[in-house]
Parts: C-alpha cells; sequence; structure tokens
C-alpha cells in the first residue's frame, strides 16, 4: 500500500520513462540506465546547461522554453540509446527513406540527423494536435455565434478533450503500458529519495507514483494556461480569423510554456492546501501516465538516482 508522501525536502532532479529504462538528470549529470538481456547498461553524462553561456536564457519566463526543448531534445536520444538495446526483429529490409539516408549521409552524423528529424516530428505532432487542430475546429462554430469568449470556450473544451483523449489511447499500448510503468518507478524514487530514506526497492516500493512536478501535469497545465491567454488576448483581434488566432497562439507559445514553468517551480517548492488544489488536476491525469512498476523497474530507476545526485548535499535542493 502506498503511504502518503512525507518529503524532508524537494528536489530539482527529475526523469523520464524509457524503453525498458530510465533517465534521470541531477544538477552536474544525467544518467541512462537500461535493463537490457545482458543485464543493466549504463551511460552517465555531464550536463552542460545552455544559460550558463548565455545567462538571459536563463531569466523568469524565457527559461521555461529553454528547459523544455533541451529536455526534448535530450529525451529523444535518450529514447534512440534505450532502442539500440531493443530491436525490432520483424523489421524487413529499411525503406527508401532509410536506404537515402544510409547513402548520403556520413555515419556520424546519421545519428545527429534522426534526432533532429525526431525532435522536429514530436513538435510538429504536439503543434497540430494542441493548437492547429483546436483552431480549426473551433473556428466551424464561428459563423453560429457572435462571442470571442464562447470560442475561446469552446477551443479550449477542444484542446483537453484531445489532451484527454491522446492520454488514454496511448495508455492502451502493451509497450507503452510498460514504459509508464518505468514512469511509475522513476517518481516513486524520487519520492523515496526526498523522504530522506535509504534509496532501496522496499522503500521506494511504498512511495506514490503520482509527483506535482511531473511532465504530464505540465502540459495540462500548458493547455490552461494557453486558454486564459487566449481569453484575454483574442478579445481584442479578428478572433473569427483562422491565420490570426493561429499566429497569436505561435506567438504567444513562448510565455506561455514559460509562465507554466514557473507556476510548476511554484508549487512544486510548496506543500499546502492551496498548492495541493492547484497540482490536483494534473496529478489526476497522471493515472494515465503511470503504472504502478514491479521492483525491477524500481532497481533500474534507483541505480539512475544514484548516479546523478551531487557530491555536494544540498546543490540540488528545489
Amino acid at each position: 500500500m502506498e503511504q502518503k508522501q512525507s518529503c524532508a525536502f524537494r528536489t530539482t532532479i527529475g526523469g523520464q520513462a524509457l524503453i525498458e529504462g530510465i533517465l534521470m538528470r541531477g544538477p552536474d549529470k544525467q544518467a541512462i540506465v537500461v535493463r537490457s538481456k545482458e543485464g543493466l547498461v549504463t551511460k552517465v553524462e555531464d550536463r552542460k546547461l545552455v544559460s550558463q553561456r548565455y545567462p538571459i536564457l536563463g531569466w523568469p519566463i524565457i527559461r521555461g522554453s529553454v528547459v523544455f526543448l533541451t529536455s526534448v531534445i535530450q529525451g529523444v536520444k535518450a529514447l534512440m540509446f534505450s532502442a539500440d538495446y531493443f530491436p525490432d526483429e520483424d523489421l524487413g529490409e529499411p525503406d527508401k527513406l532509410d536506404q537515402w539516408l544510409e547513402a548520403h549521409v556520413p555515419a556520424e552524423k546519421l545519428q545527429s540527423v534522426l534526432i533532429a528529424v525526431s525532435v522536429i516530428l514530436s513538435l510538429g505532432l504536439t503543434l497540430l494536435l494542441f493548437m492547429i487542430l483546436p483552431t480549426f475546429l473551433a473556428g466551424l462554430i464561428d459563423p453560429f455565434i457572435n462571442s470571442a469568449l464562447v470560442h475561446n470556450l469552446v477551443e479550449g473544451v477542444v484542446k483537453i478533450a484531445i489532451f484527454m483523449a491522446y492520454l488514454i489511447l496511448v495508455s492502451r499500448q502493451k509497450d507503452v503500458r510498460r514504459v509508464f510503468q518505468y514512469h511509475g518507478a522513476e517518481h516513486k524514487t524520487i519520492f523515496c529519495y526526498e523522504a530522506g530514506l535509504p534509496l532501496t526497492v522496499e522503500n521506494a516500493r511504498i512511495q506514490p507514483r503520482h509527483h506535482p512536478r511531473c511532465g504530464t501535469s505540465f502540459l495540462f497545465v500548458v493547455i490552461v494556461v494557453s486558454i486564459l491567454a487566449s481569453s484575454a488576448v483574442f478579445t481584442f483581434v479578428d478572433w473569427r480569423s483562422f491565420w490570426v488566432r493561429l499566429g497569436l497562439h505561435l506567438l504567444l507559445l513562448v510565455p506561455v510554456v514559460g509562465v507554466t514553468y514557473e507556476f510548476n517551480r511554484l508549487v512544486g517548492a510548496h506543500d499546502n492546501k492551496l498548492t495541493r488544489l492547484l497540482s490536483a488536476p494534473g496529478m489526476w491525469m497522471q493515472n494515465f501516465t503511470t503504472n504502478e512498476p514491479d521492483d525491477g523497474m524500481l532497481e533500474v530507476a534507483i541505480e539512475a538516482m544514484k548516479l546523478v545526485i551531487p557530491d555536494q548535499a544540498g546543490k540540488d535542493r528545489w
């Protein structure tokens, strides 16, 4: 049975579930641990924050988009690393695109190209599902209404419905269910560390699997903030124009992500009735993106955590 979270402190360490593995990010290092057929495979890298070279990118609001984009790129790299240990034996001959890439792109640059393409496709799909499609669908009711507020509400409902449908459909995929089990293992291990308990499977197993600083909660809050921003801004423009609305959505993307990031930092730094209320919807969404892990998954998460805990005590304090 899970016990209620009791934190000794809150850590900045976070992670991501992979294919049979975990990515953990600490203040100095990030670690990938994958359970392959031969045993645990680890990869540890020093973290180089772009804000250290360009301090302006670490400013509030601006840093949200920087952190998000960096996390996407690192996440794609980690997923490709974990996927290399589980090749699909059912695949036949490479398709024409794969053959063209192998013939025209040097091997040492091929992975960079694949990562770039994967990131672009991921961001493009996100924009299509949660920006372009809701804007288009909400525009279908414009001939029947004369209110920007109604349009904004309909568009917001469509965004949330698409988000929910996406989570439900993805969570029912067999392979994804195991990834979501590793997601649960990541949360439980972070809670165990924050509680000041020894990092053991027994201690991690009883921790909650829903974490207030989860990426699922972040994405949900992005949608809510975008709805509020639309309600505030689109009243003063030609809200019936699809292209005007789409253009403003793109312009608002950086401040929306930035405000959401700062909101999550604020909520994550405090534990009281108000912050629990504000984080409740995002926590509920994690019912679809986290599953109870087995002991082997917890072992992977614990190993990844140990590899990124800073030598200087308290350096990872939130």
